[in-house]
């Protein structure tokens, strides 16, 4: 079955201060990106989509898919703050795109088989791969189908400041019933995980890193849910239309169910800059497990 990964590197990394989707974390030029096209690859993708702005084009192609371009199928798409429904303008006042639905409703032209859309500056790790992978080889040609991949909450923190996740709520037979936003979550002195609106935060609590799998049907809710997000949000210069605001749509108004496919993987991330030397630590400790090699491509 053919298979696509579409990448959402279009993100301003603000907090990060630069450019984080192109920075190097592996000993032979890799970036976050680069292990997990390899990731994907590995598990059964043989087309990548990358969405990136028109403004960094020129740097992402030479430092990113120039290495594997020979490997898989890479296509371009671009997300734009103008890319909105005719019936109306952007304000002046905004100054970014609307979100990561917005960004994959940007890939839809291109995208025809059943797909992951992730974060570019997350590394998942090669079992949440695979487990998407699994997922989708099981869908029945024709059939709708939505997934998400869910790794445990003290999997996913960073040592160097408060993270926002996805908090998923499942039933016993592990369908999404609801995904809410919890902010600032942290460890206290204690050790006990704390946030900035939800008590009682547990260790193996299931969250969305925005790896999600579906089929190319999304798009056809993505697209109605959009426009009625833009007719409600369009004078609001921050407002910005996620994925799990689809979701929770699909679940409550036309009864989908999302399967929440479970992974121990540990994530790793750059939310802050003080996080890369622990991420290219890892790297090194999976090269010497043999996970990867030290040259990922073999292009040097």
């Amino acid at each position: 079955m053919d298979k696509t990964l579409v990448i959402m590197a279009a993100g301003m990394g603000t907090r990060y201060g630069g450019l984080k989707q192109l920075d190097i974390i592996g000993p032979s030029g890799e970036t976050i990106i680069d292990y997990s096209v390899y990731d994907a690859n590995r598990a059964g993708f043989n087309k990548v989509i990358f969405i990136i702005r028109k403004d960094i084009e020129s740097d992402f192609k030479s430092l990113i898919s120039s290495k594997f371009n020979d490997k898989i199928d890479v296509q371009y798409v671009y997300q734009d703050i103008k890319d909105i429904p005719s019936d109306f303008s952007v304000p002046v006042e905004r100054k970014k795109p609307w979100g990561t639905g917005h960004a994959m409703l940007t890939a839809a032209p291109v995208v025809h088989e059943p797909f992951i859309v992730i974060n570019a500056d997350d590394l998942y790790g090669a079992e949440a791969f695979k487990t998407a992978s699994d997922f989708l080889d099981r869908i029945q040609p024709g059939e709708f189908a939505a997934g998400l991949v869910g790794f445990q909450l003290k999997n996913t923190l960073s040592d160097h400041g408060s993270v926002a996740r996805g908090i998923c709520s499942a039933d016993t037979n592990g369908i999404l019933v609801d995904i809410e936003e919890i902010f600032g979550i942290e460890r206290n002195e204690e050790g006990t995980l704390v946030s900035d609106n939800r008590e009682g935060l547990k260790d193996n609590d299931l969250v969305s890193m925005n790896i999600w799998a579906f089929t190319p049907q999304i798009f056809r809710y993505t697209q109605k849910y959009f426009y009625s997000f833009i007719s409600d949000n369009i004078h609001n210069p921050t407002s910005e239309f996620y994925i799990p605001t689809i979701i929770n749509r699909l679940l409550k108004e036309e009864g989908t169910q999302v399967q929440v496919l479970k992974t121990d993987s540990q994530w790793y991330g750059v939310t802050y800059r003080e996080d890369k030397p622990g991420v290219v630590g890892n790297i090194k400790r999976l090269i010497k497990a043999g996970v990867y090699t030290a040259n990922l491509w073999g292009n040097q």
